[in-house]
Order: C-alpha cells, then sequence, then structure tokens
C-alpha cells in the first residue's frame, strides 16, 4: 500500500492543516488514488476482502474522501455505495440516500486521524436503525485509541507526525500552512 501511495503521489510532505484542526509534516491526498481506475479497484477489493465476512448491505463513506471509495468498495461486493455529506456543518444522508431498519452497514473513509467524520455517519446509521458492522479505512494514521465500538480494519497505518497548532513546529519555522482537505 505504501508504494501505491509513493506510486500515486498520494504521500504529500509540507505543512498541512488537518481537518481536526491540527498540524502535520505529511498529507495523504487519497483522492490522487483514484485518478487511474485500477488503482481505485485494487483499493476497492483490498478492503472488500477485509469486510466480506460481514455481509454488508450498504457501504457508506463521509464525503468527500469516502465517496468514490464506498463505490468501489460496494461494487467489489455488489452491494449498494451511499454517501453523506456535511449540510450546515452537519454530516447528513441526501440525494435520497437511505440506509433501511436493519440494514447491515459498513462505514469506509479514505484515511482515519481522530476517527471524527466516521462518528459522524455512525451516527446517521444509527439513527436511521442500521446495524453498524464495522469500520474501515485506506490509512490509519491516529496517534490515539479510536472511538469506535466496532472492528476497525485498515490497509495501511502510518505513524505520521501532528502536532497541536500552538506547538507546531513547522509554524515556529514560519513554513506556510497549506488546507489540502475537503473541510
Amino acid at each position: 500500500m505504501l508504494e501505491i501511495l509513493r506510486k500515486t503521489g498520494a504521500l504529500l510532505e509540507g505543512h498541512f492543516l488537518l481537518s481536526s484542526g491540527k498540524h502535520s509534516s505529511k498529507y495523504i491526498q487519497c483522492a490522487k488514488l483514484f485518478e487511474n481506475p485500477d488503482f481505485g479497484d485494487q483499493i476497492g477489493e483490498m478492503i472488500a476482502e477485509k469486510v466480506k465476512h460481514y455481509n454488508p448491505d450498504v457501504i457508506i463513506g463521509p464525503a468527500i474522501g469516502g465517496v468514490i471509495l464506498s463505490y468501489v468498495v460496494a461494487r467489489a461486493l455488489k452491494v449498494k455505495a451511499i454517501f453523506a455529506e456535511r449540510e450546515s456543518g452537519t454530516m447528513k444522508l441526501r440525494r435520497d440516500f437511505k440506509i433501511e431498519k436493519g440494514n447491515r452497514v459498513v462505514i469506509v473513509e479514505d484515511v482515519t486521524t481522530t476517527g471524527g467524520s466516521v462518528m459522524e455517519v455512525a451516527q446517521i446509521v444509527e439513527k436511521c436503525q442500521g446495524q453498524l458492522c464495522c469500520v474501515a479505512s485506506i490509512v490509519d494514521r491516529s496517534v490515539q485509541p479510536l472511538p469506535f465500538n466496532v472492528p476497525f480494519y485498515s490497509l495501511i497505518r502510518l505513524q505520521l507526525p501532528i502536532y497541536e497548532p500552538d506547538s507546531c513546529p513547522l509554524c515556529k519555522e514560519g513554513i506556510p500552512l497549506f488546507k489540502p482537505g475537503s473541510r
């Protein structure tokens, strides 16, 4: 997986503002993985292999990083693919997407750092009375235990530097901050 990240240019170096508000000298731009459909399909199949034993009915991902990923995983499993997106700052199902009561649901995310977006999607699954089976991610870059109460799978775990904004050495060096994410 690390080779794919490098080959596609998805592993970036610089000074980045993460969606969690923290800073890092490295950023994983998973959208680059999907520029080449062959890599996208391969990633979808790899995650599908990890979660198929749950027999999911629905694969859902948070926009924007989980949109294509939910599709390629669902296609590999031949199940429904949907995504949640923010509306007025709140993660919601839109576009007439539905999770039926009792549906077995897998949440997928491109990069998991704090698990915040996944937890917002988990609340949607719960509100719809779906059964959350597990969470899967391309990259796990968490440094603290993730708040999930279901099994978590990732294709690769990368321990990349993460800094609080007030103690970021890159800020102290005056390196310009770049916000590459979707929020």
